[in-house]
């Protein structure tokens, strides 16, 4: 399997040394060790500080997408309305998962590279009265962090369960979710932590325990069984302890450097990126740069070049970027400068291999 020297894809991203050496450590069993509970815990009360939170927290076994699953499937019956805010493909695939589980979809989709304003999501909000509205904070195939701020206030009004999507800015942009009055929130260890793609972690508001207690959803990937869990000592499943391990060296790193100097290398990761695109003639997806991600830059594949011919000439020059998902695709690429990968260094030698390889 051939590998990348430069490795700039938008997530999974680039594990540090340290946190690929928790995986290779021998440990104990997580359904019966007081060790792995303490651990599981710490873990908790890491995240609830990174995110702003006093909420729960959830940390599952698994990849992000089941944080996704198992939060919808454990609110959401047959028959409930769901708004799924959407300006990219996470967005809109809220709604096809509420869908899914025999719910009533409807979308307010942004125009290409913008996102809703609060007066157009309160104008639907009271016309369609939905049970629970999910957005997506950094919607990774477009670039965009959405300013999940301006709308919450207008959702917290609405009554609904409001469910958010922050896979891929948690840790490397600014997260708070008491202040956006955040119901469920979604977060998964491949981004900005620099870990393997095996954890799933969730924020969950005593309004959104409670709306579980009347699903009462069963599956392995649901919510309820975690409210007592960690308490009781009584796993819903066995845990992955190597994964929390790597992700309590994450985490603490995370606190050692601190938050606003690690929000400020990703920004000016994200800077660089976007200047050099702009000096080397490329164009950026967002319609507003001020809606460009800290942690992901998405740009348009350059005239006079597909997408397969653009990624392989990349690679043969050791440069792995990430194409894009649906109506991008094919039309967009990304760079990921995320966690271990918001590097100046390691961006400046990616966007290097670009302008040599548009210099052929």
């Amino acid at each position: 399997m051939k590998t990348y020297k430069i490795p700039l894809v938008p997530g999974p991203t680039s594990v540090p040394a340290e946190y690929r050496e928790a995986y290779m450590t021998d440990y104990g069993s997580t359904d019966l060790e007081e060790e792995f509970f303490e651990l599981l815990e710490e873990n908790q009360n890491l995240l609830k500080k990174m995110l702003h939170t006093e909420n729960d927290v959830i940390i599952g076994s698994g990849e992000g997408m089941l944080a996704l699953w198992g939060a919808m499937k454990s609110v959401i019956k047959p028959g409930d309305k769901v708004l799924a805010v959407s300006n990219g493909i996470f967005g809109h695939g809220f709604g096809k998962m509420a869908e899914a589980m025999g719910a009533r979809a409807e979308y307010l989709e942004a125009s290409d590279g913008a996102f809703v304003s609060a007066e157009a999501l309160r104008t639907k909000l009271a016309e369609f009265r939905p049970d629970v509205v999910t957005a997506v904070h950094c919607e990774t195939p477009s670039g965009l962090l959405n300013p999940i701020a301006e709308i919450a206030q207008a959702v917290a009004e609405s009554g609904a369960l409001f469910i958010v999507d922050f896979v891929a800015s948690a840790g490397g942009a600014e997260v708070r979710v008491d202040d956006w009055r955040i119901d469920l929130g979604l977060m998964g260890s491949q981004k900005c932590l620099s870990i393997l793609p095996d954890l799933s972690m969730i924020t969950v508001s005593g309004r959104a325990w409670k709306r579980a207690a009347e699903v009462n959803y069963p599956g392995y990937d649901a919510i309820l069984p975690w409210k007592t869990a960690v308490a009781d000592r009584y796993m819903p499943y066995t845990h992955n302890w190597h994964a929390n391990a790597a992700m309590n060296l994450s985490l603490k790193h995370f606190f050692a450097e601190g938050a606003e100097n690690v929000f400020r290398r990703h920004a000016g990761a994200a800077s660089c990126c976007r200047a050099r695109a702009k000096e080397l003639g490329l164009r950026l997806y967002a319609a507003d740069e001020a809606l460009c991600s800290p942690t992901v830059t998405a740009l348009i594949v350059p005239d006079g070049w597909t997408w397969k011919e653009f990624d392989s000439a990349l690679r043969a020059e050791g440069l792995a970027v990430g194409g894009s998902y649906g109506p991008l695709a094919g039309k967009v690429f990304r760079v990921g400068h995320m966690g271990s990968q918001a590097d100046l260094g390691l961006v400046n030698k990616g966007m290097d291999v670009i302008a040599r390889v548009l210099r052929k």
